[in-house]
Parts: C-alpha cells; sequence; structure tokens
C-alpha cells in the first residue's frame, strides 16, 4: 500500500494547526504511520499461515481463524489511521474553497484564507471532534473484537467442523502485544492533544470574544 497520499493529506494540514495540532500530526507520522510500515506490517504478514491447530480436520483451522481473528489487527489498524485522518480534510477543503472564492471574484475577501477564524475556526473544531470520536470509535472495536486489548499464545476452538476443542497456537503472541498495546497507546495520546486543542481553541475563542465584549462596554 502506497501512503503518499495520507503524508501529503497530513503535511497539508499541519499547515493551518496549532502548536498541539502539529504535535498530533507528528505523532501519527512518526509513530504511528512510519511504525506501521517499517514493522508490525511485517509481523502481521503471514499471520494465516502460521496459525496452527493440533488437528489437521479440513476446514478446522480456517473457521478458528476466522472465529478468533474476523479481521485482521494490522488491516483494522490501516483502516484506523486512513478515517481517522480523513476529517483532517475538511479543513484543505475549506482553506481551497476560500482561496477559490478569491479567484472568482478577483479580489481580497480574507485577510488571511488559512487564518483559524470565524468559518474555518468551526471547520477546524469539527475535525477535532470527529478525530477524537473515531480514534474513541476504534479502540472500542479493537476491544470488542478481540475480546480486549490482548494475544494469546493458545486458543480452544470447537466450531464445526472440528470434531471437538481442539487447541489452535497463534505465532509470534509476544511481539504482536507489544505492538497492540504500543497501538493502543498511541490512539490513546492522540486523544488526549485531540482533546487538549479542542479545549485551547474554545478557550482562545472565548478569551477573545470576552476582550471584544469588554472594549465594545468601555466605547
Amino acid at each position: 500500500m502506497s501512503w503518499a497520499l495520507l503524508r501529503d493529506l497530513l503535511s497539508g494540514v499541519n499547515k493551518y494547526s496549532t502548536g498541539i495540532g502539529r504535535i498530533w500530526v507528528a505523532v501519527v507520522f512518526m509513530f504511528r504511520l512510519l511504525v506501521y510500515v517499517a514493522a508490525a506490517e511485517n509481523i502481521w504478514k503471514h499471520e494465516r499461515d502460521e496459525f496452527e491447530c493440533n488437528i489437521k480436520q479440513p476446514g478446522c483451522e480456517n473457521v478458528c481463524f476466522d472465529h478468533f481473528f474476523p479481521v485482521s489487527h494490522i488491516r483494522l489498524w490501516a483502516l484506523q489511521l486512513i478515517i481517522v485522518s480523513t476529517p483532517s480534510l475538511l479543513v484543505v477543503f475549506y482553506v481551497a474553497y476560500r482561496e477559490n472564492r478569491e479567484k472568482h471574484h478577483n479580489q481580497k475577501l480574507y485577510k488571511n484564507p488559512g487564518k483559524t477564524d470565524g468559518g474555518l475556526l468551526c471547520t477546524y473544531l469539527i475535525s477535532l471532534i470527529l478525530k477524537t470520536g473515531l480514534e474513541i470509535f476504534f479502540l472500542v472495536l479493537f476491544y470488542k473484537l478481540y475480546n480486549g486489548f490482548k494475544i494469546p499464545r493458545l486458543v480452544k476452538c470447537d466450531i464445526k467442523p472440528c470434531p471437538n476443542t481442539v487447541d489452535c497456537y497463534i505465532s509470534k503472541p509476544t511481539e504482536k502485544m507489544i505492538f497492540l498495546y504500543f497501538l493502543v497507546a498511541t490512539s490513546c495520546l492522540c486523544i488526549v492533544l485531540n482533546l487538549s486543542e479542542l479545549s485551547y481553541l474554545i478557550f482562545k475563542y472565548s478569551i477573545k470574544c470576552y476582550l471584544k465584549r469588554h472594549a465594545k462596554k468601555q466605547q
């Protein structure tokens, strides 16, 4: 998979972000995207081939693997990275809309099309809320699909066509567990950063509104 598009998207959003937003971009790019491409993808590359059960009943291994791993961890992680980064497109599109509007009217309509205020501020806040909600959704989804954030060494399966309860072994469980914990930790860090940036922008806007009202009262 080529991640150039996601990289360009994050780079474009970085121009309109606050300091906290730039930290979020760095975390997503360095600690999630690069770790995925450089290491995690290879660890889960042959997970189906390395899943073994102590019986050779035709179809038994397939149904057991599908039961315990309905969606591959690594594919779900990739989907999470793409979807969580998508709300940032709202900011890029809104800035492009402002710039195109100025070209269409052939005049300066905004002091700075990329300045975070007014409509762009609302768009940015919505993108932060969506990113936070999606991060939480995927953490809950991971937890529900795999019955917690863990990868056991041994799972017992009694699904047909298995003739009885069979033992199935997962390859490299410790290594996969480390990366799963890393995934959860970086997701939680991104949630904290998003909430921090959301609080900062709301506080900053509230102070700005208060100072404007105060200035009008004095006048």
